[in-house]
This record gives C-alpha cells, sequence and structure tokens, in this order.
C-alpha cells in the first residue's frame, strides 16, 4: 500500500515559525527596550541643548514673545552686544576657563599617569590601603571638600588667584583610578621585566616604554578633567572675588544676577553659554578621533 503524503503549508515571507504573525515575537520587543530607553536619555539631554541653540538666536523682544523653539534673527546683534559688554569681557573669562581647564587637565593627567602606573606597577606595603582611600575620594563631593580647601589656601594666601583654582584641581582620584586600571591592562610586566633586564632605569620605563601604552587612557582622564574643570562653578565661586579672574561659569552667573535688574541681559547669558559649548564640542571631537586612532595603532602593534 501507498502512503498519501499530507502537504505542508509554506510558512508566509516576513513571518517567524510556531509564532503569531499579529504580534511581533516576545524577544524582539524586549531587544526595543534599550533602543527606547536611549532614546529618551538622548531626547533629555539634547532638549535644553536645542533650547539654548535657538533662544541665542533670539532678540530679547522675541525670546519673551515667540514660540520657544522657533528660530529669531538676533544672533548677530546678540554676539556684538555681547563683545561690547566691558570692553570684552566675556572673551577674558572664556580664557580663564580655557587657562584652568586645560592646564589643570594637563597636569591632572599627568600626575594621575605617575600615581596609575605606580599603583598597577609595584608592589609594596600599603598598596591597597592607599588606593582605598584614592576611592573613597571619588565618593566624596565636591561640596564638602570646597570649604576646607579655601582655608588651606587662605592660610597659604593664595586665594583670589589664579593658583587657588588650578591647585586643588590638579589630584583627581577618579582620574587615577583609571589610570591604574588601564597601566594593569595595556602595561605587561614582562615588558617593564624586559626594560630592567637591558639595563633602564625606573623612569625611562615609564617614559620611553609605559607612557606611550597609556596614552589612550590618559587621554580619557584628560577629558573627563577638562570638562570637569570647564563646568566647575563651585571652587571658583568660594576661590575668587576679582572678576576679571572668573572662569566662564562664574561670569555667566553674574551676568544672571544683573539680568534680575536688567532683562536685557538675558540674551547675552543665553548667547554667551551657547558659545561656551561650543569648545567641548571641539575638544571632544577632536579628541575622540585622536583615541580611536591610539586604540586602532596598539591593536596592530599588538
Amino acid at each position: 500500500m501507498s502512503s498519501l503524503a499530507v502537504p505542508q503549508a509554506e510558512p508566509v515571507a516576513g513571518s517567524t515559525p510556531g509564532t503569531d504573525r499579529d504580534r511581533p515575537p516576545l524577544r524582539r520587543r524586549i531587544a526595543l527596550v534599550p533602543t527606547v530607553t536611549l532614546l529618551l536619555g538622548a531626547l533629555y539631554c539634547l532638549l535644553p541643548v536645542a533650547w539654548v541653540v535657538i533662544a541665542a538666536t533670539k532678540s530679547g523682544r522675541e525670546l519673551f514673545s515667540t514660540f520657544t523653539f522657533l528660530p529669531g534673527t538676533g544672533f548677530a546683534d546678540n554676539v556684538r552686544d555681547l563683545n561690547a559688554y566691558r570692553d570684552g569681557v566675556y572673551w577674558q573669562w572664556m580664557g580663564n576657563s580655557a587657562l584652568y581647564a586645560g592646564l589643570g587637565a594637563l597636569l591632572s593627567a599627568c600626575v594621575s599617569a605617575v600615581s596609575g602606573y605606580a599603583l598597577a606597577v609595584y608592589r609594596f606595603r600599603g598598596r591597597e590601603t592607599l588606593f582605598n582611600v584614592l576611592l573613597a575620594g571619588v565618593l566624596m563631593p565636591p561640596v564638602i571638600l570646597a570649604v576646607p580647601q579655601y582655608l588651606l589656601l587662605a592660610q597659604a594666601d593664595l586665594t583670589d588667584s589664579y593658583l587657588s583654582v588650578l591647585l586643588p584641581q590638579i589630584l583627581s582620584p577618579y582620574g587615577v583610578y583609571l589610570a591604574r586600571i588601564y597601566a594593569a591592562a595595556a602595561v605587561p610586566a614582562d615588558v617593564v621585566e624586559a626594560g630592567r633586564m637591558d639595563g633602564a632605569g625606573e623612569w625611562r620605563i615609564f617614559t620611553r616604554v609605559a607612557l606611550p601604552m597609556m596614552v589612550p587612557g590618559l587621554v580619557t582622564v584628560f577629558l573627563f578633567q577638562f570638562v570637569a574643570i570647564w563646568n566647575n562653578f563651585l571652587l571658583p565661586y568660594i576661590m575668587l572675588s576679582d572678576d576679571e579672574k572668573f572662569p566662564i561659569t562664574l561670569g555667566l552667573f553674574t551676568l544672571l544676577e544683573q539680568g534680575a535688574n536688567s532683562p536685557a541681559l538675558y540674551t547675552l547669558v543665553i548667547t554667551g553659554a551657547f558659545l561656551a559649548v561650543l569648545p567641548l564640542v571641539a575638544l571632544f571631537l577632536v579628541v575622540q578621533r585622536f583615541w580611536s586612532l591610539d586604540l586602532l595603532s596598539g591593536a596592530v602593534k599588538s
């Protein structure tokens, strides 16, 4: 006897066998959750930036009379008024921020490189205790440290000076932590031992062998510290009284306070805030490219 073969139904194109075609699979719906969360987070972060960009284009009259996200026609006038305000003191504030953030981040990256390398390579008594103390510093809010730092610098007669803002920013516990983690992963112990066997000193091994391997991590430390110092408000607010030494954050704050009596200054504050963001965006784009090249070159060499 011959058996009759029952024909099997072909699956419909675009559908998953064994699932309901009217509803997407559960796995696909779950996979959308991180994407939606990231989109909401990006919208939450970018919405204030979009408001600043659009508000900077509005004149004083348009700022309070037009729709929030409708561009204006007064950006050139706002920049001109900002340049003329107190003979261009805004650009002095911008230069002060560049000095504080650039020099402070560079010194902080150097200190983090030496400290992180020492904690990662050398074995000495109390190393883990010292590292745990540094980690405790990461959890310490800057508000708690600002007043003691002011009292210490006041005893040294350094308040209301550039050093009063620079010195507290040089040691970054988080930067030391990142440098140690990166040094432990990027600098092989065999390479350090080979340098010692060749007769190189410890400082030469660090500068010629370990430091080039740590550059991508140190670029990250520099970027984080630069942004933190650029956006810092509390420390300059406590340390400085001469407005010619103010960073951009403190200078815009003084403009905002004066805007309560002179609403025309609000457009200067918004325009100044927009211009103050541009150096951070440019730095991030440049450093990100440099960071990616370093990572690729390190992967090729390894």
